[in-house]
């Protein structure tokens, strides 16, 4: 901000003021700090690219121009592959839903399985269903596991 105040002839004195060029004033009232400048006489504050359009009279686009940004209009191929980046992470947060809803539903039927196992007469045909039903949905559990190991490590 000093090298900005410094080109239209503004050195701030040893606290960081200068007298303010937006209004008529003979003592040093604007604050100029590391980034951006505050007048205690009219108010007046921004930062470096406010400074130079109140003091050029000219847009955004100009100051940044002039300061040695580049700027181009975003061309049909640039807005095509945005689109894509946008779809394609919409699809990884639907597949992350899908794969939760999956883990979630396998925990609820590994707990109901479970609870059935330990609650009928061991050997009965409830018996052997739920611990069959409950083997089956321990291995899926292990695979949605590895699964999401395999996201995490993309």
């Amino acid at each position: 901000m000093r090298d900005i105040v410094g080109r239209y002839g503004f050195h701030p004195n040893h606290s960081g003021f200068i007298p303010c060029p937006f209004h008529k004033e003979k003592t040093a009232s604007m604050k100029i700090y590391p980034d951006s400048y505050y007048c205690f006489g009219c108010g007046e504050h921004g930062d470096i690219f406010s400074f130079i359009m109140d003091m050029e009279n000219q847009t955004f686009r100009e100051v940044f121009l002039s300061l040695g940004g580049t700027y181009k209009e975003e061309t049909y191929r640039d807005k095509i592959a945005k689109y894509h980046a946008v779809k394609e992470q919409e699809q990884r947060k639907k597949k992350r839903m899908i794969h939760e809803r999956k883990r979630k539903d396998n925990q609820v039927l590994i707990d109901i399985y479970r609870e059935g196992y330990q609650r009928s007469q061991p050997f009965s045909e409830a018996w052997a269903d739920c611990y069959h039903a409950l083997q089956y949905q321990l291995y899926l559990h292990e695979i949605l596991n590895q699964q999401e190991g395999q996201r995490s490590a993309e």
